[in-house]
């Protein structure tokens, strides 16, 4: 048997292949006696026609068929271990050059290459964080309509009043809503039914009845009427105005676990938001560095991956909308043929295995690692959490699977670490890189958890020196 190989752009290396006659000829004899049995040859009985017999029967070409689907797997085995510096990665792609004799070409998947260049040289400029003080202000409002009591009153109905209500609504005489004693609160960042109801219902006040039109917009949950519009007569049979607590230091004793003044408040609430706005800066500027070095890398990998992450994307999104109800369920429900949602998922997945690869690379160059114990002290940290379900979110993990899932996860978190310590380097500052932990007990990760994010103080809710970890 006689091999070559040539390497192809994209991670792939064909492999040629040319088989001795002797080995087709016995592949055809084995085809043949295999066949046998299967030839209904008047006068004879199954598996007991003479040779010539049965290949007429089934003719040369399904003989050659039998005989290739066995030899070309065998064939494709020893040359893989005569070539020992090709690694595939999938299975390949064959390819029947001639028969006369046996060549055969495989189109091999192997390894992907990944340059990262000098990847210790990028530098990516960091922002700065600015708490704003409206942003504080929006956050004790939102705290204060926890607290907030609703009063009767006789005006013209506002913003953040609450209006109970009859609404009927037509569609060319088909009732699309009907709905007595409605209590719904007008607020301008979302909508009661759809836009424009809620501006038509403003500037009434109790007792008013009126009609007006609005067009049903094309995501309406009721299809039937999307796109058409619809009639509506309402009347307004009470409003009531939201009335907020004091804002004063008595107000700021009750929220979480107390606060002496409202400034101490202001000043948590401050010191939330920043951790917030920090965490997703820190996020930003770990893609900003990572898409700058996909740049700056020469990144080579074959079209079965890209498929791969294409067919994972897909299963998630599948899973995740339509509940388990499967492909072609997630297809009707977009409208769209599989090759359609394969095509918009392309660029996503391109970008999602380019940054996957180019991070798996930086992990090898700077020897990152995770250990077992490292494994276990992230078990301990997720579980701490759980309460009574702390065991069996434990058991979760406790597999091959699991355990793997939370290792590349360390990984990917520290080989991050390690790029944001090179990009900041030269008197910029520097992000603490993860080093592997020593194992803690339960409670003391749950010290460590950061706190809580802005607007989640309430009345009896702890903090987030408190609060458990997420």
């Amino acid at each position: 048997m006689k091999v070559t190989t040539e390497k192809i752009p994209e991670s792939q290396v064909v492999m040629t292949i040319e088989v001795e006659a002797e080995r087709l000829d016995e592949a055809r004899e084995k085809a043949l006696r295999k066949l046998s049995p299967r030839a209904k040859v008047p006068g004879f009985r199954p598996g007991k026609a003479p040779p010539n017999l049965v290949r007429q029967y089934f003719g040369e070409e399904r003989i050659l068929d039998e005989a290739l689907d066995a030899l070309v797997p065998v064939v494709y085995r020893e040359a893989l271990q005569a070539e020992e510096d090709v690694d595939p990665i999938a299975h390949p792609r064959f390819v029947i050059q001639t028969t006369e004799p046996l060549v055969l070409k495989a189109t091999i998947p192997v390894r992907p290459t990944v340059d990262l260049g000098d990847y210790a040289a990028i530098r990516v400029q960091q922002e700065e964080i600015d708490v704003p003080e409206e942003r504080v202000d929006q956050t004790l409002d939102t705290i204060r309509r926890r607290s907030a009591t609703l009063e009767p009153v006789e005006r013209e109905v506002g913003w953040r009043d609450v209006v109970r209500l009859n609404v009927t609504g037509t569609v060319d005489d088909e009732t699309m809503i009907e709905s007595q004693e409605a209590e719904v609160q007008l607020a301008e960042d979302r909508d009661v039914l759809f836009p424009g109801f809620e501006e038509q219902i403003t500037g009434h006040k109790k007792g008013d009845e009126f009609e007006f039109d609005l067009d049903v917009p094309d995501e309406a949950r009721a299809a039937q009427f999307a796109g058409r519009t619809c009639h509506f007569t309402v009347r307004i049979i009470e409003t009531k105005e939201e009335v907020l607590p004091p804002l004063d230091d008595e107000f700021a004793k009750q929220v979480g676990e107390g606060f002496e003044t409202v400034d101490a408040l202001k000043e948590r609430i401050r010191a939330d938001i920043r951790a917030t706005l920090q965490q997703q800066l820190d996020q930003k500027y770990q893609d900003e560095i990572l898409g700058e070095l996909v740049e700056r890398s020469t990144i080579e990998f074959p079209p079965v991956l890209l498929d791969a992450e294409i067919d994972r994307i897909m299963h998630d999104q599948a899973g995740h909308i339509e509940q388990g109800r499967g492909l072609e369920n997630y297809l009707a429900a977009l409208g769209k043929t599989e090759e359609e949602v394969r095509e918009e998922l392309r660029p996503i997945a391109d970008t999602r295995l380019r940054r996957s690869l180019v991070l798996s690379r930086v992990t090898e160059a700077e020897d990152i690692q995770a250990t077992d114990e490292d494994v276990e002290t992230e078990v301990d940290m997720l579980t701490a959490s759980a309460g009574a379900q702390a065991q069996q979110l434990r058991a979760l993990f406790n597999n091959a699977e699991g355990r793997a899932t939370i290792r590349r996860n360390l990984l990917t978190r520290r080989t991050l670490a390690r790029l944001v310590e090179l990009a900041t380097q030269d008197g910029a500052p520097t992000a603490e890189v993860e080093k592997p932990a020593p194992k803690r007990k339960a409670k003391a990760a749950a010290a460590a958890a950061d706190p809580a994010p802005a607007g989640e103080l309430t009345a009896a809710e702890p903090t987030g020196e408190e609060r458990p970890a997420e």
